[in-house]
């Protein structure tokens, strides 16, 4: 056995549900994206700190793309996802607002909060459009790195 498979609990595919979620239909078939507050995405990457990592979710309109929240975190829970939902709600609302599958946005508690804000919820099996958590590194790592380990009141 591999220190791999030791390490990750037996050969077990940790990526799969734990339950099965809702699926949600493509709505952005055949549509062209014309205007901001259209489409909105999230997605959640990391930054590699001295001691480890922390966790940035940003939530970005698809036609400035410009971000409209973001909210670092030490772990993968959800509420983190939630705050910068929050956010960007009390600013705006988009029509449809589009995920990747992943934990934190299939929970009851955010998928609920889109449909309360009458939402159209739309969750691929990866962001394919563009790379949005690459985007969303570039886009926001400088002000980031400035503030985290340069002043840390920022």
């Amino acid at each position: 056995m591999s220190d791999l498979t030791k390490y990750c609990g037996n050969g077990q595919n940790l990526s799969k549900h734990g339950r099965p979620s809702k699926k949600y239909a493509y709505l952005l078939k055949d549509s062209i994206i014309t205007r901001p507050d259209q489409v909105w995405a999230t997605n959640i990457t990391y930054i590699r700190l001295t001691t480890g990592f922390v966790y940035l979710v940003a939530i970005m309109d698809w036609y400035s793309r410009y971000v409209l929240s973001w909210e670092l975190s030490n772990t993968l829970d959800v509420y983190f996802c939630l705050s910068a939902l929050e956010r960007a709600l009390s600013c705006s609302r988009p029509l449809i607002f589009n995920s990747d599958q992943g934990a934190q946005f299939t929970s009851d508690a955010f998928t609920n909060r889109l449909t309360f804000a009458s939402v159209g919820l739309m969750q691929a099996a990866c962001l394919t459009t563009f790379s949005l958590s690459g985007f969303i590194r570039r886009s926001i790592r400088k002000h980031l790195t400035r503030c985290i380990f340069k002043n840390p009141r920022c």
